[in-house]
């Protein structure tokens, strides 16, 4: 078990048998990993293809019924220009989704990596804190009393997530 142990744990300082180029290479890995740009490029291009893909599925299911103006209207159409017109649709919506997805994921992992360096703490407080700031941000538009919701919102879900992900295992 202690083996185990040590090879789960010790993956990021196991580099034996490694030239001092490979050795070099991984230190710069692990530097860029740690360093907020890089964590905010990554979650932004995860955030982009979830969003892709949850708009794609989500565009999929949905469909005008004949019984609707729209529909009629669709539904008078060849059916090449209905396939034509669904794809259109597909890609505009998953585009759209992909984006939001992408700026929430950006811009929730740059501030609570932001917030880390400056607390230099990794505690649930900097998942609320980031939360706050990420809800307050996207609700700014909408005028103060929205930026609040968002901000308290954002804050109780990215909580409720942090320790859940905390919680320690039953292994």
């Amino acid at each position: 078990m202690s083996g185990m142990q040590h090879g789960l744990g010790g993956l990021g300082n196991n580099q034996a048998g490694m030239s001092e180029q490979e050795q070099a290479m991984v230190k710069m890995m692990q530097a860029g990993m740690e360093s907020c740009p890089v964590k905010t490029v990554i979650s932004g291009t995860m955030g982009f293809a979830l969003g892709g893909a949850f708009g794609l599925f989500m565009a999929s299911m949905s469909y005008d019924s004949p019984l609707t103006p729209q529909g009629r209207e669709i539904a008078d159409l060849p059916w090449r220009e209905q396939v034509r017109r669904g794809f259109k649709d597909m890609g505009k919506r998953s585009f759209s989704s992909a984006k939001n997805f992408g700026i929430v994921g950006a811009l929730y992992s740059g501030t609570e990596c932001c917030i880390e360096g400056l607390r230099a703490k990794n505690d649930l407080t900097n998942s609320v804190a980031a939360g706050c700031m990420t809800g307050g941000i996207l609700g700014a538009k909408a005028g103060p009393q929205a930026a609040a919701f968002g901000c308290v919102g954002f804050a109780a879900f990215s909580a409720a997530i942090d320790a859940y992900m905390r919680m320690p295992s039953e292994e």
